[in-house]
């Protein structure tokens, strides 16, 4: 980003801090794609990515004079996302645990690509901390030292996890 996007993004920062729903639409609409990939990968299912999203966006509206500072707008979007996608997925734990005591059984499989159910197979074989990191790094676009901030992990852990992480995805997929 040059230097000229970057102080209008911070202009338009300060105007959504200041309750300017426009410029919180134009942020959030920089990044929409971003923040609703990383959240299917994480919840897995279209409409739960879509309540994430939403639910995320509502609350860092709400929050906007939280952010402390204008330049890490987009991790702490992220961040907020991460904790509803989390939340989301606890939820729904809990919804599949009580229809299983039911004896009822979880939504269809929609069909997919052999491909892409192969590769979504082997994401989620991942723990949830590397799952966490190869889609802040993946789907997020982050860095290593960025993941680890919003986290709150070392660095040299996140990259030591994230390679291990895609090396089993790797051998997964061969």
């Amino acid at each position: 980003m040059s230097d000229y996007e970057n102080a209008a993004q911070e202009e338009l920062i300060r105007r959504a801090k200041r309750g300017d729903v426009k410029a919180f639409s134009r942020l959030y609409a920089q990044i929409y794609k971003e923040l609703y990939r990383f959240a299917l990968y994480m919840t897995k299912h279209p409409q739960d990515a879509e309540d994430a999203v939403s639910e995320a966006v509502i609350s860092a509206f709400e929050n906007m004079c939280s952010l402390r500072k204008e330049e890490s707008f987009r991790s702490w979007m992220f961040t907020i996302l991460h904790n509803q996608c989390k939340k989301i997925m606890r939820l729904e734990q809990r919804e599949r645990e009580r229809l299983t005591e039911a004896g009822i059984h979880e939504r269809a499989v929609e069909p997919d690509y052999a491909q892409w159910h192969d590769v979504r197979r082997a994401f989620d074989a991942l723990d949830e901390e590397e799952r966490t990191i190869v889609a802040f790094s993946v789907f997020g676009g982050y860095k290593s030292e960025e993941i680890a901030r919003m986290l709150d992990k070392n660095a040299a852990t996140v990259r030591s996890r994230k390679s291990r992480a895609l090396e089993k995805i790797r051998s997964a997929l061969n």
